[in-house]
């Protein structure tokens, strides 16, 4: 048998070259992780004991007659109420209440929520929906103390309320930034949900700035929350409350992984002036507003999608007087940017009503400054009834590669609409209807040119690229919005 042997030199080139494979194979592989970079899941036992005294339990009771009916377990009429799920017959009183304090009266349970301890003398913030139609609040404190609460203010726009109990020497939370708030860190929830008093949840932030509503940038977690968690604490690692839970995305009413919170600088800022005057008074300038997108950006001039667009002025409103129209699109307030169309409303808001402030806004091609005596923002007021149609004059133009058929307005209808000129959309065929347009629109402006006849309109169209797109500022009733038509081929 042959032994093949290989020589010094060659055993030390073949070494060599295994080193190298086994250097190249090592360099594919993804760099080990080192124990020190491995972290745990967090701790909250020193947490629950140190925000756990400040969580409170809230049970609200109203009065009925006492054989108006069958009650139902408080924790499930909460249930019902706050996901919008119908009652029961007859698990509810449904007779007529008699006066306070007649004998016939005794107090129900009616909901049950959270709160947490402002101050140590015994100021409490929660929802509004927890304390919404009580007749009554008792506050349960984690030493099992009960005391009756008095509602300081409640503000159904953001869903914060503030109570009262008569006591001293409380353990008050500490109030975090949400700005440092971050998305993915940890955070933890304790609450009473279905009554279950004292309970601990955690998860991470799942979003900031979630858009839910009109005043308020909702914080997103993954905490679970179920009713009863309402009104209840939003904790980070540091121990400070950074939010109020308010409410959760549910198709069966109980949790499913997303919950959202009142960020606790907006809740203060409201329960400030609840305790200063039991109410809280926000800015308006009478503008009805949509969303910029991106394609309405880019054919008016404007490039990036951003701004409020005004769909609507209210007539004899701050924003009227102004010289607001509707199309234009706010781009400031104040110095502030408008990013999104949900900016304005929370800026204007926070505004104090009497206050001059500057806009900046783009109308038709240009931008251009502007100022508004911010009004106090009312109750909503219902529609006003549309107007009553008159008889249409004959089409006056026909536009084929657009689709459309228009004719002059009457001085009926722009006394109506509040404008000056503007032809009005008899029929609205492919590319137009398409675009959104419809019989009875009004528009007001094409290609950023206003135009008041059939006549001008022709005559801006006439100069146009026919095989481009176009686009067109239009009113539907009182409303204003961009469409975009793209011509037929």
């Amino acid at each position: 048998m042959t032994v093949l042997r290989s020589s010094p030199a060659i055993s030390l080139l073949l070494s060599a070259s295994l080193f190298g494979m086994a250097m190249v194979g090592a360099s594919a592989l993804p760099a080990p992780v080192h124990a020190q970079q491995v972290r745990g899941l967090p701790d909250f036992t020193d947490l629950v004991d140190q925000v756990g005294p400040s969580v409170v339990n809230i049970r609200t009771l109203e009065r009925a007659a006492a054989e108006g009916g069958s009650s139902t377990d408080e924790q499930m009429l909460e249930f019902f109420r706050r996901f919008g799920i119908p009652v029961p017959p007859g698990a509810v009183p449904r007779g007529p209440r008699q006066d306070r304090g007649g004998s016939g009266e005794e107090a129900q349970p009616r909901g049950v929520g959270s709160g947490f301890i402002l101050s140590s003398d015994g100021l409490i913030m929660t929802n509004a929906h927890v304390v919404d139609g009580a007749d009554e609040l008792v506050v349960t404190l984690p030493d099992k103390r009960e005391f009756k609460a008095k509602l300081v203010g409640a503000d159904k726009r953001t869903d914060v309320a503030v109570v009262k109990i008569e006591a001293s020497g409380l353990s008050a939370v500490r109030i975090g930034d949400v700005n440092r708030l971050k998305v993915g860190e940890w955070v933890m929830a304790i609450g009473s949900p279905f009554g279950l008093e004292n309970t601990v949840t955690a998860g991470i932030v799942s979003a900031k700035k979630r858009d839910t509503g009109d005043f308020l940038p909702f914080i997103q977690t993954d905490v679970a929350i179920n009713p009863g968690n309402s009104g209840g604490p939003l904790i980070n690692m540091r121990g400070e409350v950074v939010g109020i839970n308010s409410q959760i995305y549910s198709r069966s009413g109980g949790f499913q992984g997303i919950s959202f919170a009142i960020p606790i600088d907006e809740a203060v800022r409201v329960s400030d002036q609840l305790r200063s005057s039991g109410r809280v008074t926000r800015g308006r300038i009478g503008v009805q507003i949509g969303q910029v997108s991106k394609e309405v950006a880019e054919s008016i001039g404007l490039g990036q999608a951003r701004g409020a667009l005004v769909n609507a002025v209210e007539a004899n409103s701050p924003a009227a007087k102004a010289g607001l129209e509707p199309g234009d699109v706010i781009l400031k307030f104040d110095g502030r940017d408008i990013e999104r169309s949900v900016d304005l409303p929370r800026i204007v808001a926070n505004t104090k009503p009497g206050n001059r402030s500057s806009m900046t806004v783009f109308r038709r091609g240009t931008q251009r400054d502007m100022s508004v005596t911010v009004a106090e923002l009312e109750p909503e007021r219902s529609d006003r009834r549309a107007a009553t149609p008159e008889v249409k004059p004959p089409a006056a133009s026909s536009l084929p590669s657009l689709g459309l058929t228009v004719a002059d307005l009457t001085a009926t209808e722009k006394k109506d609409l509040n404008v000056k000129a503007g032809v009005r959309v008899d029929s609205a065929e492919g590319a137009a209807a398409r675009a959104g347009l419809r019989e009875g629109d009004v528009i007001v402006a094409v290609a950023n040119t206003e135009v008041g006849s059939v006549k001008e309109l022709d005559a801006v169209l006439a100069k146009l690229d026919k095989s481009k797109p176009v686009n067109v500022l239009f009113r539907r009733g009182e409303w204003a919005q961009y469409a975009v038509i793209r011509p037929q081929r």
